[in-house]
This record gives structure tokens, C-alpha cells and sequence, in this order.
């Protein structure tokens, strides 16, 4: 009888663990990255761990006074990656890197980091 129970409660917590997981689309690398200190980058890019919806995401760049950098953006064939190229050389600074990106589950994602170019 003890062993018909412990089969049934192990029985009871695989099923409840293999309930579905909601997961989220996370940022798995950025170039340059958070902290780096870099030599004039041509480009910013944000690549995330699943496609997102690309007429509802953005990358900004501002510089040490809060101006925003001219940016061209683009989105990998992939859907994953998201970037942008700079229209002019940056100077010597601390630059920020703000993102938002629509996952494809409909959740709305943002994050930050900065670099210093050198």
C-alpha cells in the first residue's frame, strides 16, 4: 500500500512540473558590450534569445549629455537580432544603449547598458 501511494505522488509531481513554462524573450548579447570600453563602433547590436515583432521595437543611443545619436536600424533575416548603424564616427564619451523590443508572446521588453568609447 505504501508503495502504491509513493507511486502516486511521484506520479502527481511529474505532472505538475512538466506543466508549461511561460517564457520570456531575453537579450543574449550586445555589441559593444555593457561596460566595454571600445575604439569609434560603427554599429550597435541586440541579439535576443527568440524573433520579436520588429514594427514594435526600437534601439537608442544617447551620449553623456542625453542627446540622442543618429541611428539607421535594421532587423536580421532571423528576426532575432536588432541593431543600429551610426551615420557618424562617435567621439571619445560614455554612450547608453536603451532597447524595447514586442516578444513574440505579446510582452513588451525594454533594458539598458552603456559603453565608453576611448
Amino acid at each position: 500500500m505504501v508503495r502504491i501511494l509513493s507511486l502516486v505522488t511521484a506520479a502527481a509531481v511529474v505532472v505538475v512540473s512538466a506543466s508549461p513554462v511561460s517564457a520570456h524573450a531575453r537579450l543574449v548579447s550586445a555589441t559593444p558590450a555593457s561596460g566595454a570600453v571600445v575604439s569609434a563602433p560603427g554599429a550597435v547590436s541586440l541579439t535576443f534569445s527568440e524573433r520579436f515583432a520588429a514594427p514594435f521595437s526600437s534601439v537608442e543611443v544617447k551620449d553623456g549629455q542625453g542627446r540622442a545619436v543618429t541611428l539607421r536600424q535594421a532587423v536580421s533575416q532571423d528576426g532575432k537580432t536588432l541593431s543600429g548603424s551610426f551615420e557618424r564616427p562617435l567621439t571619445t564619451g560614455v554612450y547608453e544603449v536603451r532597447w524595447a523590443i514586442a516578444a513574440a508572446d505579446g510582452h513588451r521588453m525594454t533594458g539598458s547598458h552603456s559603453f565608453t568609447v576611448r
